[in-house]
């Protein structure tokens, strides 16, 4: 997707999320006016399939994700990763990233898995908090084999600088978030394990 192409269609495209948002199962969580944030990754290609890297097959490192056309007035943002295709109930989550900076351009690979660790200087101040996995840290993909499990990275935009706690899980997260979103986006890729 072209800078042009978003420009000439992104009034037609917002109209289009905002409708998907209005008759999602989570759209108490999210305001139907929000703006439609483009989110893109430099090794991720939407609808393909994930790096083994950023699976638990391969290094099982954070992705490095972009974003861009955020909404004026953006104070910080969160991203969240989950698995629709996963969970008792679904979805299942494997990140959950949130007090970034609106300054941020996005995330780099490789986030420690160190609770204690430093975050990068680009996005100094964000936290990680409680993916399914119980722990605040980012895992890759491990779908039982036998179909492709989609994975959404979903960006929002806030316009209030939250202060969360640390240790958030999503459903935490996106109650916090409620009446704050101004905008969101995300990048969607699958995985698909083979039996041995």
């Amino acid at each position: 997707m072209t800078r042009s192409w978003l420009i000439a269609h992104g009034s037609w495209l917002n109209a289009l999320v905002c409708a998907a948002v209005a008759q999602s199962p989570a759209a108490q969580t999210t305001q139907t006016t929000a703006q439609l944030i483009v989110v893109e990754s430099p090794t991720i290609k939407a609808g393909q399939m994930l790096p083994r890297d950023y699976t638990a097959d391969g290094r099982n490192l954070s992705p490095p994700i972009v974003w861009t056309n955020l909404p004026a007035g953006t104070k910080e943002l969160a991203l969240v990763l989950d698995d629709p295709d996963a969970g008792n109930p679904p979805p299942f989550v494997h990140w959950v990233i949130y007090g970034i900076p609106a300054t941020a351009k996005g995330l780099p690979e490789g986030i420690s898995i160190d609770p204690a660790a430093v975050m990068p200087a680009e996005i100094s101040g964000a936290v990680q908090g409680l993916s399914g996995f119980r722990r605040p840290i980012y895992r890759g993909p491990a779908p039982p084999p036998g179909k492709p499990h989609h994975y959404h990275f979903v960006v929002y935009a806030l316009d209030a600088d939250l202060h969360l706690k640390p240790g958030l899980n999503r459903a935490e997260l996106l109650a916090a978030m409620h009446g704050h979103i101004i905008g969101q986006g995300e990048l969607v890729a699958i995985y698909e394990r083979t039996a041995p």
